[in-house]
């Protein structure tokens, strides 16, 4: 995998690092002791109010935005990631692949569905029952040969 990255890639990861650690915590509670401490020396006046203000509206916009470049990023990655299992998976469902590019509606019926195959699972005996979107039947005799063919080979070699 390529590891350029752009100026604006490489600042986000930093910022986000560096703002989700304990020193930048640390760093924003001294901000707003010193700010409180300093409200005698300036008589509580509006501008003194208006610099806490001005500061965390500013730093609070930016922040969404590198927030969600990261979030953007981690998402993307895992969805690659759940992708690759599904698609590796034998028994799984290839149509689930990339579905967070269906509308809301398309999710729900999927939603649905899950909920009446849990339903199912749960009222099978045999938990090793399969019940797939697709071939839920077909998995379940291939799943069933393969534990099959294992068994054979545990009890030949012993």
């Amino acid at each position: 995998m390529s590891k350029n990255k752009n100026f604006f890639e490489k600042f986000s990861n930093a910022a986000t690092t560096f703002t989700g650690s304990s020193y930048a915590f640390l760093g924003a509670t001294a901000i707003v002791i010193i700010w409180a401490a300093s409200g005698p020396i300036f008589n509580y006046s509006e501008t003194w109010q208006l610099v806490i203000n001005t500061g965390t509206t500013i730093i609070t916009f930016l922040m969404v935005f590198l927030i969600q470049k990261t979030q953007n990023k981690d998402s993307k990655a895992i969805q690659i990631k759940l992708n690759e299992l599904i698609a590796a998976s034998k028994s799984a469902s290839n149509r689930i692949v990339d579905i967070e590019d269906l509308t809301e509606d398309e999710l729900d019926q999927l939603h649905k569905y899950y909920e009446k195959l849990s339903k199912e699972a749960k009222e099978d005996i045999d938990i090793h029952k399969s019940h797939s979107i697709d071939i839920a039947t077909k998995n379940q005799s291939e799943k069933y040969k393969f534990r099959q063919s294992r068994f054979l080979e545990k009890t030949e070699e012993n």
